[in-house]
């Protein structure tokens, strides 16, 4: 090789080497959760909170499920506690509580609660999917907002003033969801969606004075997989806010444990005449009335129309994949 070709092949690696370390992509800066949770929070005005509409689905007589701000018609044999205030107080009402979010730009509300975990800095809240992503235009939820123990501190939605300030607890912020591939590629709420109808947010610091750890005000709950008893009590709650529920108060449900035989019993159902915006909302099993402790093994998913029951996913083995991937979570994923 003559030196005049040797120089320009020099010449020609140099450009392609500086070209190439230019056009490498630049790693995203990390989350600022103090200032996203502030954002979040600013975001939630008391105008955008009372915009809000349950995001709820109800099933039709031809199978299929139509999104529903109204309560269904009661019907249907049923037995043990439709839906009442819960005045028990407990660990229940502190840790089950409102969320907020946004899907294009519509709001939302919903209900969760806060399950134990294994991080030291962060928290996790139990909820249905379809609380936290859009399965028809497969997006996840924007500015999702959780606000512990409603219950007793109901915001005026009609007087000036900030709308966290003004709650018991103050609010906690996402910084990741977690949801099911099956739920996020189902095409829309459907027989696949209701089988996967279960998420997990994880949240960082928040409150009144921004710095405090969800689970160490409010409390935790346990949770478990496989482990739903047929026939044996099953304790529902949520934050219903049609009919004749206004969102303002923590109410549940309790009864016998059954399956969904129209769906080859592969949800679970609970008599109750809880009405959208209860979405998410916790079921439990081995719950002691006293304390508002129990284990929780479903979410509030979805009814029928002209029937007095609830369904909800049983938690399996994929729950239990989503809840470990979601201690400690930094980002929104699909598992």
């Amino acid at each position: 090789m003559r030196p005049r070709n040797l120089i320009a092949l020099v010449a020609g690696l140099a450009l392609t080497l500086a070209l190439g370390l230019s056009a490498a992509p630049t790693q995203a800066a990390p989350r600022d959760d103090a200032a996203e949770h502030a954002r979040i929070v600013n975001f939630w005005t008391k105008e955008r909170v009372a915009k809000a509409q349950p995001r709820d689905f109800v099933r039709q007589g031809d199978g299929t499920f139509k999104p529903s701000a109204k309560p269904s018609k009661p019907g249907g044999t049923t037995t043990g506690v439709l839906g009442a205030d819960w005045t028990g107080g407990g660990v229940v009402q502190e840790n089950t509580g409102k969320v907020l979010f946004a899907m294009g730009t519509s709001y939302y509300v919903c209900s969760a609660s806060v399950v134990v975990d294994t991080s030291s800095t962060t928290s996790t809240i139990a909820t249905a999917a379809h609380c936290v992503y859009d399965e028809a235009n497969e997006a996840f939820a924007t500015n999702w907002m959780f606000i512990p123990d409603y219950d007793s501190n109901p915001v005026s939605l009609t007087t000036s003033g900030s709308f966290c300030a003004e709650t018991v607890y103050g609010c906690w912020s996402a910084r990741a969801l977690t949801v099911a591939s099956g739920f996020a590629t189902a095409g829309g709420f459907n027989d696949q969606a209701i089988l996967h109808d279960y998420a997990f947010a994880t949240v960082a610091s928040g409150g009144h004075n921004k710095t405090t750890q969800l689970d160490a005000t409010v409390g935790t709950q346990q949770i478990a997989f496989n482990t739903g008893t047929l026939d044996a009590s099953a304790w529902l709650f949520g934050y219903p806010a049609s009919g004749k529920y206004r969102g303002t108060k923590l109410i549940y449900s309790m009864g016998p444990l059954g399956t969904d035989s129209l769906n080859s019993n592969l949800t679970y159902r609970v008599a109750s005449n809880m009405t959208p915006g209860c979405s998410g909302g916790p079921w439990f099993q081995s719950f002691g009335a006293g304390s508002g402790g129990g284990v929780l093994i479903s979410v509030n998913s979805y009814s029928y129309s002209g029937s007095s029951f609830m369904h909800g996913p049983k938690f399996n083995a994929e729950t239990e994949d989503l809840y470990l991937e979601a201690n400690g979570a930094t980002a929104n994923k699909i598992i």
